[in-house]
């Protein structure tokens, strides 16, 4: 029942407004009619079903063997860290939500790994300036707290920079937008209340002691003044904080690789440049 409950919250995840934006986004960002493209962190393989359409093959790749059944798409079982694929086995290679799972002593790892496969262009994605303060939990079992999501890393465009210095920056595009943040002393409050509106639901285990996270418990008076008050806090600070993107995708190219190889298609993309903080809608910068 738990299982089925998990799988039902993420197709309900996939189906939300935020995420059709920020797919609908990566697909405009990816180079299309390559010959063969690697969905590392596939998941249910919504995108490798979407890369079906425009590349000849498709390995779709996680840490557990994903059930995707097209004619185009191969699923493999693997670990980023650790890609068993020869170097610039891939014309193109996706990586999304991924990397802000990853322990930050694997992280060099694997986008080491992910440099080394590409053979012509990468595209990452990644929350963008997430705080991670901002709804998280406490275990139930260790009592210890536990980042939103399971995400264990930030990142902005100077992190995703020096992590990935052997490639070449073609794209940054920006999607959606967010106000979350805290501050110190809410998030202090939070922890006192015992965290009670972090995201129980998610799938992610506890980072600390691997225990599903389950319910937060019942609070007492004290703490339900605690989180009135976080409340409070954040409200006052939120209507002074500057909106920014809930997300970044960054196409990178190899150098060797020109702006557009020929066997390559340009795909013809909206002008939506430096609309990100007007609008609220996806934002694209070329450099």
């Amino acid at each position: 029942m738990e299982n089925k409950k998990i799988v039902t919250d993420f197709a309900a995840r996939r189906n939300a407004f935020r995420e059709r934006e920020r797919i609908r986004n990566l697909m405009d960002l990816i180079p299309k009619g390559g010959a063969s493209v690697l969905d590392a962190g596939a998941r249910d393989g919504r995108v490798s079903v979407l890369l079906a359409d425009h590349f000849e093959t498709v390995t779709a790749l996680d840490q557990n063997n994903p059930t995707v059944r097209h004619r185009k798409v191969v699923a493999v079982q693997g670990d980023i860290t650790s890609l068993r694929f020869p170097d610039n086995s891939f014309d193109c290679v996706i990586c999304t939500e991924v990397l802000e799972h990853v322990p930050e002593h694997l992280l060099g790892k694997a986008c080491s790994e992910l440099q080394r496969v590409a053979g012509k262009y990468l595209v990452v994605g990644v929350p963008y300036r997430q705080d991670l303060r901002v709804s998280r939990t406490t275990c139930n079992l260790c009592g210890k707290k536990n980042p939103p999501w399971g995400h264990v890393n930030a990142f902005d465009e100077e992190r995703l920079k020096r992590l990935f210095p052997g490639l070449e920056i073609e794209t940054i595009s920006n999607v959606s937008t967010t106000r979350a943040a805290t501050n110190a002393v809410s998030a202090l409050l939070m922890d006192l209340a015992g965290n009670p509106y972090g995201t129980y639901d998610q799938e992610e285990s506890c980072i600390h002691c691997g225990a599903p996270l389950g319910t937060p418990p019942p609070r007492n008076l004290f703490q339900k003044g605690c989180t009135r008050l976080a409340f409070w806090l954040n409200e006052a600070q939120e209507r002074f904080a500057p909106p920014r993107p809930n997300w970044i995708h960054i196409l990178f190219r190899k150098p060797a690789v020109a702006a557009r190889a020929e066997n390559v298609k340009p795909v013809p993309r909206p002008d939506i440049r430096n609309r990100l903080l007007a609008t609220g809608t996806s934002s694209e910068t070329r450099v």
